[in-house]
């Protein structure tokens, strides 16, 4: 099926020149990037796990903090164990 596709100029330029690369047209290039796409999202849909994985990343930064915390209070504990 022919259809018309609006793509971002650096986004075009890099899909054909990755095409080149390969030795493949951009159509069959662009039919496998839309397979695997599709693929992907399949799989992630047959784990409905995943799909809160990574929404807890703003919390790294805080977690940091209380790991921290926790190794000075157990630092200080072990040099209390030494008397």
């Amino acid at each position: 099926m022919k259809t018309t596709l609006e793509i971002p100029d650096p986004v075009f330029r890099r899909a054909k020149s990755v095409s080149a690369e390969r030795g493949i047209p951009l159509h069959a290039f662009v039919t496998q990037a839309v397979e695997e796409k599709l693929a992907t999202d399949t799989k992630a849909a047959e784990k409905p796990w995943m799909q809160a994985f990574g929404k807890l990343r703003h919390l790294r930064k805080e977690t940091a903090k209380i790991n921290r915390a926790i190794e000075e209070e157990f630092e200080q504990i072990e040099a209390e164990d030494q008397l």
